[in-house]
This record gives C-alpha cells, structure tokens and sequence, in this order.
C-alpha cells in the first residue's frame, strides 16, 4: 500500500504504523524481518514529524488567460508543432464561468485530414457540476461530471493513448472517468493522433484554425497547460497538479512567448495556490539497515505496531466473543459489514452508497436492543466501521440527500455505543481505546466529509440525536453532550452551553467546533476552509455552565468520565495561541490566532510555524519595537527641543523618524486590532501608508547622500519640495491606488497586515525592494568616495605610514559609512528577503529592524556632533 494507505490500515486495526527503530535496535530488527523473508523498504513513520494527508499549499504565479464572455472571435493559438502522438496528456487549470450552461470547448486540435482530431468540451450540468466530454478521432466520450460548478480555480488532466483507445479525465487530482473504446473501429488497427496540426484554446475549430462559433466557445480563464506526448501516472499527475512540471516527453510547456494570442482576449498574471511538492516518507532499508525516503504514494510493504498490553487485549476480546453483533449485522445486510476479527478486515474503500447502508442496519440492530450490553468485541467492531467511514472520500457526483443521512445515521450510532450501559465494556478495552474520546475524535474526522451540504442558499444544518450532534452555520459547530460521556453530572444541568464563533475575515472560512447542549459541553474546534484545515484567528464566547451534582451521587463519577478529564484518555483543550478576552459571571471570551510580526511584513506567502515560534517572534517584536518607538520618540524630541541648525539632512530625519515611529507604534497594538474587521482594514491600511512613508523617506535619504557626493543641479528649496512629494505623495499614491484595485481582497485573514494570497503583498514589497535596490546603489557609491578620499589624505599627512596602518585606516574608511548609513538607508531590511529560508532568519531580520530606531537614535542624536553642540550651547547660555 502507499503511506497513507498503510498508516490507515494501521489506525483502523487499533495499532500505528512501525515507527523509526532507535540506532541500538536497528541491526536486530533488520535480521527479525530478514528472518520472515522481509525484503527491500519498509515503510516507517518518523517520531518527531507529521504527515498530513493535505498538502502544503505554495504560491505559483502564472500568465493567465482571461476569456469573458461567449464570443466567435477570442481564441488563443498554440505555436507548437506536433508530432503524432499514440499517446497524450493534456493538463491545466481552470475556472469556468458558470453563467452559462451551453457547451464550451476549452480547447480543439485539428490536422487536415481530421479537425475533430482531439478536443476537450464542457458544459454545467442542472446539478452545478462541469462535466467533460473527450473526442478523439471524431469519437465521443459520454459527458461525465469532473467537478463542481464553484467558480473556484481547479487542475484537470486528460489522457489517452492509441491502444484500444483507453482514457481518462481527472480533476484535483482525483480520477473521475476512464473507460476504452474511444478509437476508430473496424478491421483497421487504431490510429495515433496525427502530427502537425493546429491548436486552438477557447474554440471549436470547424475548418482548420477557423470558422468559430460563439454558441461553442470557451468563457472562463485557464492557466499552466502542458501537453506530453504520453500517458501520465497518477503520481506524475499529482506532481503536474503541484505546479511542478514533468519534463520527460514534454510536447508544450505553458509560455506567453508560445501563444499567439486575439487582441480581445486579456493576459493577466495571478498567483495560484497550489498543494505543495509530493511528499516523501521514512522508510527502512531492510538488510542494510538504514534509512531513506521514497514519494509516499508508491505500493511498498509495511508492519503495524501494538503495544503488549493492547494486543493482548484485543486477542482476549476476540476470543470471548460471541459474535452476536456481526451475525446481526450480517445476516439483516446479507453481507459481510462487520467481520469476525478486527485482525483480519482489509482496509476497505467505502463509497457513500456502502456506507450508508452499513451503517443504516447497524443502527437499526443497535436501536432495537437485541444486543443490551456491548462485548467488547462488538464495540471495537462498530469503532472500526466508523473509522472507515470518517475515511472515506466524497465524490463530486454524490447525493447530498444521501450524505446527510450518512450524518444523522452516525450521530446515531455514535449515541448509541456511549449508553450508560457499556461503561463497563469501554474499561475493558482501555489498552486499545483511550476512552470515548476517541469517538469525538472519529466525529471530528467525519464532519469534514459533510462539507458539501453548506452552501451560500443553506448556511446552517444541524443534525442531532439524543445528546450527540452537530451543527453548522457558514461557520460550522458540532457540539457533542455531556449525558453521553458523563450520565451522572447530566441529571441536574438545566443551563445551555453556548457557542459563538467569529472567524476574522468575516466569516468567510468555516470553523468547527464541538460544543455541548442540553447539559453539553464544548469538546472540540477546528477550522476548514475548501474541505481543508487552515489556520486563521476566532474568537469564541463560551457561556458557562453551572455544575451541581446530584444528590447522592458523591460524585460518583463512571469511568467514562474519568477517561473523558484525563489528558491520556485522548482529549483535551488546547491553549496554544488563545487568549482571555472578557470573563463574565455567565461567561468567557477567547481570542485564538496567529501573532502579527515584524517578520510578516516581507513575507510574499504564508508560513506554517509552531506556536512557540510565532509567540517568539511576538516578543521580540514587542519588544524591540517597544525600545526602538521610544528612541525614534526620544531622537524626535531632542532634534526639535535642542534647536539643531536647521538643514535639509535635519528636515529629512526628522521625517523618516516620525513616519518609522508610527509604523512601529500601530505594528505593536495591531493584535488588538484583529477582532474588529473595520479595525483591522484601518489599521493595515496605516501600516502600509507609515512603513511605505518610512522607506520613501529612506529612498529620500539616499537621494541627499548622492547629491552630496554627485553634483546636482538644483535649488535647495526645489530639492525639498520634490523631497516631500517623494517622501509622503508616492505613498499615499501607492495606498490609494492598491486600496481602489483591491478593495475587497486587501487584508489578510489571519492578521492586520496586507493579503499574501492575492497579490496585494506586492504593493508593499515590490516599492520596497526597488528602494534598497537604490540604496544599495547610493552605499556603494559613498564607500568607494569615502575611501578614495581617505587614501589621499593618508598620503597627503602620512606619506611614509606602515602597510598595516594604511589598512587599517582604510577598513575604518569603509566600516564606517556603512555603520553610519545602514539604519537610514534601511539596508537591514534586505534580511526581509531571507525569512522564507528559515525562522533563524526571521529572528535576525526582528531583531536588526525592530532595533533600527535604537541606532538611529545612538548615531544621530548621542554620537550625532550638532546634536552635541547644540546641547553645548544651550548649557554655555544656561550658564551665561
């Protein structure tokens, strides 16, 4: 099996995957599988790292090609010749208009002989989803739904290959049709797809490289098409669809220099947010002993792992067990839907079709009493069905009618196996099961399954029974009850347990989270945004729930309960990252998110960092902001009180240290920002018109400093004017125009900072990198003056100095207009560039810049000779 195959089967026999033997044991345990005729690689899963089934997401800018509406005249010509191709791979990706239920063709290839020589048409279907059709030959596939109808962007490929005419179409990565045929029939064997014919995207070619119809043609934008000239493996798809290209028998590869584009249709740049590289895996070289790593989605052999005391348990459980349960289930299925021995079930692919029927009749024998007191046998068994089933994967054709029963008829089942009653039977598998818990844990898992039911017409569902349920409202809460996991506390709450949840963009993404009813409690919180956990800021009010046990109970709590406070039964809150905003009598506000920092600013995509490194970088941003905002204030104050003689380098600083003061000042106390949406876009906004003010004002400087070291020809009074217009109108150019084109998209959503996954980053980042670009320039140009300069006044007063004074003499030459101009021209920030690489490296860049207003202070107020003198002057008149 694959990794992810392999640690599922794992997980579904109540064990885990083999993990990473220590150096000690790595020799006997290589000579215990050769001794069971284990050879090659063997799966591991390493003990300080993990997988997750989804991907990393990275950006991927690419020219797009934006087709508006159904017209006869937008097409786009690949300039490619073609060979014959017995076999092809087209893949791209897509957003289709959905305005329009007409066929479109995406894309058409036509040779003389034959203009339906290879094609690709679509069209939404009344359910909301594309279906694709292949023509090949003039021969038709069947329309066949590849994904839904969303407007959202997604990666489709299709493939075919001359022998018996085999093909395919896959979407995100999934494979939604294949069938053969798709060929010439006859006596004649089957034809490759002629060579050097025309390929057209966006039309239907009714003569060669013409005669286009509207009704026919393409209306949406599509990106990144590469053609290969055979037949991609799902694995090389996987790759493809992770922006990274498969060069091997590459026949076209997506280029604006090989595309002869109509003057109707725009070309566009965008960032497309792609999964990350395909992983690789651990896995042990059995025989040599050691390690390696292989793409995690090749078949390699694996062992699964239990602990001693858990096999041993499960071994007792089955061989007390009368099977009452499975043959119930069985002989009412008239199949195997339970088996005999949780050792020996395969892992099972589930459809939805499978599962609701499965667990449809277990419910029903669960339901009826048959079985009053669950061996533990049977309650293991249930817990394994279930566990396939939170696995299973929804395909885009499935019934929504028929999902959201399969919800209901696990809510029941979930009831059901946590009857007071089998208090007893969850003890005795204590070993194998860490406690009803577990049972949150698989009710977390199938949740994400019930995605689809949400839509903009129906934003909340709930579905519940007894005390277990949930419920989802654009954001999407499961609350799961006390009386299930506690009975004896349950007798007496009569208060709810409330939750509210905001997510900061406003409600866009879609938090789950588990809370109680009905003498509920809170469990759980996720967040998921395109059937994927994502990591942004909530805010929570949870109402508290008043506790007063029953009389006579002494608080004789069931193991349950124990098992559900016990951090080792398998659950429990987690604090990481959440703060007390308010607490009341009748309840609290938390705050959970991801930290503003100084590291932040420059990053050009999201970063996944651990919640101690995000506090770390929080403190030192705090921190040094906090020393450098009072030196910056300090510096201010001393420049104006001291009455430095007013000059054009004076008039420059004091600009640069207000508009630095207050980018740092807002940057501090942006956090507090976060739980208000208007706050938040108020205060990003701020931060881009301060920080952008700051680096102009610093462009400014190295436009002073080249003015003394190159003669210019200009007024003083000219100078200044187009000084000011530099330093505060092209940030305020820049602000408005970025706010006027990107109004909607401008905040990020998990900070007050500017949006990384649509571009606006760039509004900040490209002026900036341009200014240190300049400055850099402007340092290099004063160093090599200030060193010349030095060498003949070396020889000038020193003429017969020693080698190693003239080197001394000329690194303090070099050094120190460095050291002097490094916080004003604000070449720090070219560490900015490197936080991608590394957290040490988003360290350094918070501690060099953070600190910037320090320096500026020591070198232009302490050290600074005016401010020396003037301060001289003023005690000489004091004194006077």
């Amino acid at each position: 099996l694959n990794w992810w195959q392999a640690d599922r089967y794992c997980e579904q026999h109540f064990a885990q995957l083999l993990f990473e033997p220590q150096d000690t044991e790595q020799g006997s345990f290589s000579k215990l599988l050769q001794s069971h005729h284990i050879r090659g690689s063997v799966w591991l899963k390493e003990r300080d790292s993990v997988l997750h089934k989804t991907k990393r997401r990275r950006g991927h800018t690419v020219p797009v090609l934006v087709f508006r509406d159904k017209t006869d005249t937008k097409y786009v010509k690949v300039l490619s010749d073609f060979p014959a191709l017995p076999a092809v791979t087209a893949c791209a990706h897509l957003q289709w208009d959905t305005r329009t239920q007409d066929i479109a063709t995406v894309f058409s290839y036509a040779v003389p002989a034959f203009i339906n020589e290879f094609q690709l048409r679509g069209f939404v279907d009344e359910e909301g989803f594309v279906r694709f059709a292949l023509i090949v030959h003039g021969h038709h596939s069947p329309y066949l739904p590849v994904f839904r109808a969303d407007g959202q962007w997604h990666h489709f490929c299709v493939t075919w290959q001359q022998e018996n005419g085999t093909w395919a179409i896959y979407a995100d990565g999934k494979r939604r049709a294949s069938a053969s045929g798709l060929c010439s029939v006859g006596t004649s064997a089957p034809q490759a797809i002629y060579g050097q014919g025309t390929f057209i995207i966006g039309q239907d070619q009714d003569s060669l490289g013409g005669t286009f119809r509207a009704k026919e043609s393409f209306s949406g934008n599509i990106t990144d098409l590469h053609i290969w000239q055979k037949v991609l493996s799902t694995e090389q798809i996987e790759k493809v669809r992770s922006c990274w290209v498969v060069q091997q028998d590459l026949v076209f590869g997506w280029s604006s220099n090989a595309l002869e584009v109509e003057s109707t249709v725009q070309a566009v740049t965008t960032q497309l947010l792609c999964p990350g590289p395909v992983e690789e895996c651990r896995v042990l070289e059995v025989g040599s002993s050691g390690f390696s790593y292989e793409s995690c989605l090749q078949s390699l052999p694996f062992i699964c792992l239990y602990s001693k005391d858990a096999y041993w348990q499960l071994q007792r459980a089955q061989l007390e067990s009368s099977h009452s349960l499975a043959s119930l289930v069985n002989t009412l299925a008239v199949r195997t839907v339970i088996p005999d021995s949780v050792f020996t079930s395969d892992v099972q692919d589930m459809n939805l079709s499978m599962a609701l029927d499965a667990l449809d009749i277990l419910a029903t024998v669960l339901r009826g009493g048959e079985v009053p007191v669950l061996e533990p046998s049977d309650l293991l068994a249930v817990l394994q069905l279930l566990k396939q089933v939170s696995d299973m994967e929804i395909q885009e054709g499935d019934e929504l009618k028929m999902l959201e029963q399969l919800g209901q008829y696990y809510m029941e089942v979930t009831e059901l196996i946590l009857e007071e009653q089998n208090s007893g039977t969850w003890s005795s598998i204590s070993q194998v099961i860490r406690g009803p818990m577990a049972v949150v844990e698989l009710c977390d898992r199938m949740v994400s399954l019930l995605v689809p039911l949400l839509t903009p017409e129906r934003t909340k569902i709930m579905i519940q029974h007894g005390n277990i349920g949930l419920q989802r409202v654009t954001v999407k809460n499961m609350w799961f009850g006390y009386g299930s996991l506690q009975r004896c506390l349950s007798g007496s709450g009569t208060s709810a347990v409330s939750q509210d949840m905001a997510a900061s963009d406003g409600g866009q993404k879609v938090p789950s989270g588990w809370a109680g009813r009905d003498s509920g409690a809170v469990i759980s919180s996720t967040l998921l945004s395109d059937f994927q956990e994502i990591s942004t800021s909530v805010r929570y009010r949870l109402q508290h729930r008043v506790q007063v046990p029953p009389r006579g109970c002494n608080f004789c709590v069931s193991s349950l309960f124990l098992l559900h406070v016990s951090p080792d039964a398998g659950g429990m809150w987690s604090t990481a990252g959440c703060s007390v905003v308010m607490s009341l009598p009748d309840s609290t506000s938390c705050f959970c998110n991801h930290t503003t920092n100084f590291a932040i600013l420059l990053q050009v995509y999201e970063m996944q960092r651990t919640a101690k490194e995000e506090f770390t970088l929080q403190t030192l941003t705090f921190i040094g902001c906090g020393v450098s905002f009072c030196a910056l204030i300090a510096t201010f104050i001393l420049l104006l009180v001291v009455r430095v003689p007013k000059s054009e380098r004076t008039t420059v600083h004091k600009n640069l240290i207000f508009a630095l003061a207050a980018g740092e000042a807002l940057l501090m106390f942006s956090e507090l920002a976060k739980t208000n949406q208007v706050l938040c876009f108020m205060v990003t906004a701020f931060l881009h018109l301060f920080f952008m003010a700051a680096f102009s004002w610093m462009l400014v400087e190295g436009l002073l400093l080249w003015s003394k070291v190159v003669a210019v020809n200009m007024s003083e009074d000219r100078r200044m004017k187009f000084y000011y217009v530099t330093g505060w109108g092209l940030p305020v150019l820049i602000v408005g125009v970025t706010l006027a084109t990107s109004f909607n998209k401008y905040v990020a959503a998990n900070h007050c900072w500017l949006n990384v996954q649509t571009n606006v980053i760039w509004a900040f980042v490209g002026p900036v990198l341009f200014i240190l670009a300049v400055n850099t320039l402007v340092l290099l140009r004063v160093v090599t003056v200030t060193v010349a300069s030095a060498r003949r006044r070396l020889k000038m007063l020193t003429p017969n100095s020693s080698l190693e004074n003239q080197i001394g003499t000329q690194i303090w030459a070099t050094a120190k207009p460095v050291l002097v101009l490094l916080p004003v021209l604000g070449l720090t920030w070219l560490c900015g560039v490197l936080v991608h690489l590394s957290i040490v490296w988003a360290y350094v860049f918070i501690v060099l810049n953070s600190l910037q207003g320090l320096y500026i202070f020591l070198v232009y107020a302490i050290y600074n000779s005016e401010v020396r003198n003037a301060i001289q002057r003023m005690k000489d008149k004091k004194k006077a």
